[in-house]
């Protein structure tokens, strides 16, 4: 197993697996309806030659680049590309609008774009040609726009068609570049304001990377398969589902899209699987829909295997009941793993809070999630559940090399390696969050008498009621949205208020299922689930007055992040009035 401390960057850890697995499928794309693979050797050499047409249009030191694209083959070599040239790769979402790129090209200073297909160029060129510091854009898939007068254009395949001569630029930046160094910016959510730059390390993504492998103890990690579906300019994406992957010599396959996952679970196969909360949920809701509709025998032994399950995780398991155990392993659990490939060890679940009965329910048919938690500014991961000790309702102990600690008022501080280097031209938010080395997450928690930490909100979140009630949005958002009833939900206070206010968006999949579809009928069946709810709730916490959300909160719309977390201060003034 290889010492992740002893590497002094990212491109020294890709060359050392390149060496030793040189012609070794290691990423896999979809071409022609088949996965069709290349190996370790061919894409050390394509980054090596897309080094050195970077080089060539004028990439230096310290120079950063945007980086905008689906999960693909293409993405990994530029991201390496950027940083074997000499720059820093400035990830970006594809579903950012033109503002957004303008924001993050102004503001990371950016001298390029690589941008995948000529449809997303299309989106980011108006930005980038009005962008002071960019020069030039290149288009990964398809011909490249027409050049403009302050923007020239180029097609990927054409930089990375030449083989460098006299040696190898990325062997030569490899011997140059500290852990210290910046390898990337990564742009936060954005769920309060605009999006902050934070700097992340060389050191920063090893550590992370030491720390992931030692949560997965004790899993072997000698012959892993990940399949890469979520955004691959989030930070948890990039670490944990491109650099983890090359620190284990593992293999990717890139998913052609979150509505062809099932296909490509199937495809693949994978043994580690990255998700997020919300995918989880549809995923159960859906299975557990299908299974009442098949019911009969079917259905019972799926309850009884599920019962038995979550008996096993509460360490209650009767004799009787260790025998059915067993058959159910081959009865039940067996099938309901081919879901997912057959041989996932693990779901690595992360980037929001896990409802504890959807990783009861996937851990019971034999499926585990590992609920994890982190934050961009902490490279991002900073404790996980491991096969050895999960707790359904924390996100498990501090990784190694991870220390945390609860600060007086319940913030939840940690330190380490995998702390940015800092928000870029920001040092006073910088100073903000890092104070004495220790990251002030925002989050309020607690760490149990196991070790293990648990997330109780956001402390900017907090309402404080005119009674001087603490209450925690979060919260009564999570049983809000247990409700079938109920997609989303959005809760709201303040100290002139003496009772809480919920915009909901109702399930669109449960309205279609009322014999009386008018607005008054949505709205009284919603109020009869906020009044179940609400049982469930002390009585500051009840909801009081309910405002009905016509629609969805989506991306497109802007009322979520592209991380699929509600941007609450746009839901607050949209119904401000209400």
């Amino acid at each position: 197993m290889l010492d992740l401390h002893s590497f002094p960057n990212l491109l020294a850890l890709f060359l050392k697996q390149a060496d030793t697995y040189e012609d070794r499928p290691f990423l896999w794309r979809k071409q022609d309806g088949a996965y069709r693979p290349q190996s370790w050797r061919q894409i050390a050499r394509t980054t090596d030659a897309l080094i050195h047409g970077l080089q060539r249009i004028g990439v230096q030191r310290g120079d950063r680049v945007v980086l905008v694209g689906e999960n693909r083959p293409e993405w990994l070599m530029s991201d390496l590309g950027i940083i074997g040239a000499g720059g820093v790769a400035v990830p970006a979402y594809t579903t950012n609008t033109t503002a957004d790129h303008r924001h993050i090209l102004n503001s990371s200073g950016a001298v390029g774009v690589i941008v995948s297909t000529p449809a997303l160029a299309k989106i980011i060129m108006p930005a980038a040609i009005a962008s002071p510091a960019c020069r030039w854009l290149v288009v990964t898939d398809g011909d490249a726009p027409a050049a403009d007068a302050n923007l020239a254009t180029h097609k990927w395949s054409d930089l990375a068609a030449h083989e460098p001569g006299g040696g190898s630029p990325l062997k030569a930046m490899a011997d140059i570049l500290q852990r210290t160094d910046v390898a990337g910016f990564i742009y936060t959510s954005g769920t309060g304001g605009a999006p902050k730059a934070v700097m992340l390390s060389h050191g920063s993504a090893l550590a992370n990377c030491h720390g992931a492998r030692g949560a997965l103890h004790p899993h072997d990690l000698s012959n892993e398969v990940f399949l890469s579906f979520l955004p691959p300019s989030h930070a948890y994406e990039r670490t944990l589902g491109q650099f983890l992957p090359i620190a284990l010599g593992a293999q990717i396959y890139y998913g052609e899209g979150i509505e062809h996952l099932a296909r490509n679970i199937e495809e693949s196969k994978p043994t580690l699987l990255a998700c997020v909360p919300r995918m989880l949920s549809a995923m159960r809701q859906r299975i557990e829909r299908t299974v009442e509709r098949q019911g009969g025998m079917k259905a019972k032994l799926f309850r009884e295997t599920h019962r038995i399950g979550c008996a096993r995780q509460d360490g209650r398991l009767g004799f009787v009941d260790q025998l059915a155990d067993v058959a159910f392993e081959k009865l039940v659990r067996a099938k309901f793993r081919e879901r997912f490939g057959g041989r996932v060890k693990a779901m690595v679940c992360a980037g929001a809070a896990l409802d504890p009965d959807d990783g009861r329910f996937f851990t019971a048919m034999g499926v585990p999630i590992l609920q994890g938690y982190g934050q961009t500014e902490a490279g991002p991961m900073i404790s996980a559940n491991t096969p050895l000790s999960c707790k359904m309702h924390s996100v498990g102990r501090p990784i190694d090399g991870v220390e945390a600690r609860i600060a007086d008022d319940g913030e939840i501080l940690v330190r380490g390696e995998g702390l940015m280097r800092g928000y870029w031209n920001d040092e006073a938010s910088t100073a903000a969050a890092i104070v004495d080395g220790w990251l002030h997450t925002g989050d309020i928690g607690h760490i149990d008498g196991d070790g293990h930490l648990h997330i109780t909100d956001r402390k900017k979140d907090i309402i404080v009621l005119s009674g001087g009630d603490n209450v925690s949005p979060a919260r009564i958002e999570g049983v809000l949205t247990q409700c079938d009833e109920i997609l989303q939900a959005a809760v709201f206070g303040d100290d002139r208020a003496s009772g809480l206010t919920a915009v909901v968006v109702p399930d669109p999949e449960f309205v279609k299922t009322l014999p009386d579809q008018s607005e008054k009928a949505v709205r009284d069946t919603v109020q009869k689930a906020v009044d179940r709810a609400n049982r469930n709730l002390a009585l500051f916490e009840r909801v009081r007055n309910v405002v009905l959300a016509p629609d969805p909160f989506t991306i497109d719309k802007g009322l979520m992040t592209p991380t699929l977390k509600i941007r609450r201060h746009l839901v607050r003034q949209l119904y401000l009035d209400q």
